[in-house]
């Protein structure tokens, strides 16, 4: 009984993972919506007070974040400022294929930041799962077919910072509360962004109509629901098994561009789906057979 409440409680905390990954797959198209006649920071400032806002008002006004672990929050928040940054800069100069490839290749990434912050060592089989992921979304973000732009560098750059948030939410955020660790995050992401958008760009972009719905869209999905879902499996899902499902944003992206954007899905494209399917269930497969009971995502270092 008590390993069927335990796979019970798996699923439900990778089901937040799950939904968090489907909410980010759809942003891209508000995001690469606003990149032209938007400013980076100030998007990303907009939709990040925008999310800091709303959890402001759920949480009744009420919600703090504990004094020991406002380091944690304020590491989370410079990551955050830092990564979707640069994911923005580079959808200026490159196209959102390559982009959400070469983002998500902090899946890569997070196996060794486990093993130098927290020395776990990863198994051969989590490894062949995480090959198994980057092949997959390299011919569903690409078709195969990769062209190489400047932009690349800057996803390059904040795939090490997604990949550092994403450890530091699975160490140390099932700590504090979620909607406190949220809104900290958020508020700090936010001021950054804004504070860099009056110095840099204001009174450089004139923004069209779609990229102020994609604040709105962005600010309240991806921002305030999917990045709080994070938090909140991230409490109980490994920090690989939940990489593994954040893959599933390149193929939820894929899908949203076909039926939003009338993009094409090439046999390869599907061919990448299946391989990211097949190596989540591999992880799955693993932790599943391992665990009579929940564990914490990660041992403390």
């Amino acid at each position: 009984m008590q390993t069927v409440s335990a796979s019970s409680q798996r699923l439900k905390y990778d089901g937040f993972l799950l939904l968090a990954s489907l909410i980010w797959g759809s942003g891209f198209v508000a995001q690469r919506a606003a990149a032209d006649s938007m400013g980076s920071f100030t998007f990303n400032g907009l939709r990040f007070l925008l999310g800091f806002v709303i959890l402001l008002v759920v949480s009744g006004f009420k919600k703090r974040v504990e004094k020991g672990q406002w380091r944690w929050v304020i590491l989370a928040g410079l990551l955050l400022f830092g990564a979707s940054a640069l994911q923005q800069f580079g959808l200026l100069t490159t196209t959102a294929a390559n982009a959400g490839f070469i983002t998500s290749l902090y899946v890569v990434i997070i196996p060794f930041g486990l093993w130098i912050f927290a020395r776990q060592k990863i198994k051969p089989v989590i490894w062949a799962a995480v090959s198994l992921a980057a092949v997959g979304t390299l011919l569903l973000s690409s078709g195969g077919v990769y062209d190489p732009a400047v932009g690349d560098w800057f996803e390059l750059a904040g795939a090490f910072l997604w990949a550092g948030h994403v450890l530091v939410v699975g160490l140390y955020g099932k700590h504090s509360d979620a909607l406190a660790f949220s809104m900290g995050q958020f508020g700090i992401a936010a001021a950054l962004n804004l504070i860099s958008a009056g110095l840099l760009e204001w009174g450089n972009y004139t923004p069209r109509p779609e990229a102020w719905w994609g604040v709105l869209y962005s600010g309240i999905f991806p921002v305030s629901i999917a990045f709080t879902l994070q938090v909140l499996g991230q409490r109980r899902a490994p920090v690989i098994d939940a990489a593994l499902i954040f893959s599933l944003e390149a193929v939820f992206a894929a899908l949203f561009g076909y039926w939003l954007l009338n993009e094409d899905l090439r046999p390869a494209q599907l061919f990448g789906c299946g391989l990211i399917l097949a190596a989540l269930l591999l992880a799955q497969s693993l932790s599943f057979r391992q665990r009579a009971k929940v564990r914490p995502a990660v041992e403390e270092p």
